[in-house]
């Protein structure tokens, strides 16, 4: 990565539009106030139909690609999705094709290697939104998404374990006190009925074992969380102000 000012990250399931980098560097030269930016995801098979526009972070500690499932021609005619035709502040992109200012993910510390995959990008995302950082949604900038190829799909036990298990460290790491406090009944809600839900489509050891896991990495995530937090620009109050607060959840694709 050296002598380079930007990283750009495309998944191996990922399949980029001939203009999408082009895209993406003339957005990044427009918005030098943006030191992350988010590509439009079309599911693989399905053109017509969104995978995504950009990661929205729940104040539960949940995750999910905006307008996943949804059809091109319906986000575009409705406010609900935040106008995905148009460039946009989100909270964080989807890694699966996204633009990353080298020295501004070097500096957060880049993935968690913890994490191995599934919410790493959220995470980090997270991070760099604590060291003051922006995120913008490129629509023009398109990538089809195959979504969830190497792990055996969104409800295998393979994402299950590790979705599960990340999202706990995610929250745990990231939240800015006094929110962490605050919002800590309402994740621990959450995680009760995720282990409900999940057991009931017959993922019970699956999901006991990613939250019996995510205790076990407490103490090691609590003591990442010090030197984030110590190090942190943005104020909690300007992080309320990025959390999704829907009462109906959705899961992340």
């Amino acid at each position: 990565m050296n002598g380079c000012d930007w990283i750009a990250l495309i998944n191996p399931d990922a399949f980029i539009a001939l203009d999408w980098l082009e895209q993406l560097q003339d957005a990044a030269n427009r918005n030098p106030g943006f030191s992350f930016f988010g590509s439009t995801l079309l599911v693989a098979n399905s053109p017509d139909m969104l995978d995504g526009t950009g990661d929205v972070y729940h104040m539960s500690g949940l995750a999910w690609r905006s307008a996943h499932g949804t059809a091109r021609r319906t986000a575009r005619r409705t406010a609900r999705f935040n106008a995905p035709t148009i460039e946009h502040e989100i909270f964080s992109p989807c890694a699966a094709a996204a633009l990353y200012r080298r020295d501004a993910f070097l500096k957060v510390g880049g993935f968690d290697e913890d994490f191995f995959c599934y919410m790493e990008d959220v995470d980090l995302g997270f991070r760099l939104r604590l060291a003051g950082h922006r995120c913008m949604q490129i629509p023009a900038a398109i990538a089809h998404h195959v979504g969830s190829a190497s792990s055996g799909g969104q409800h295998s036990d393979f994402a299950t374990y590790h979705g599960h298990r990340n999202l706990v460290w995610t929250f745990v790491k990231n939240m800015p006190a006094p929110l962490l406090w605050l919002l800590l009944p309402l994740h621990l809600a959450l995680n009760v009925m995720t282990i409900i839900a999940i057991s009931m489509r017959g993922q019970t050891r699956t999901i006991l074992r990613a939250k019996r896991d995510a205790l076990r990495g407490l103490s090691h995530a609590w003591r990442k969380r010090g030197e984030i937090q110590r190090t942190r620009v943005a104020r909690s109050a300007e992080i309320w102000c990025l959390l999704n607060e829907r009462i109906s959840l959705k899961r992340r694709g």
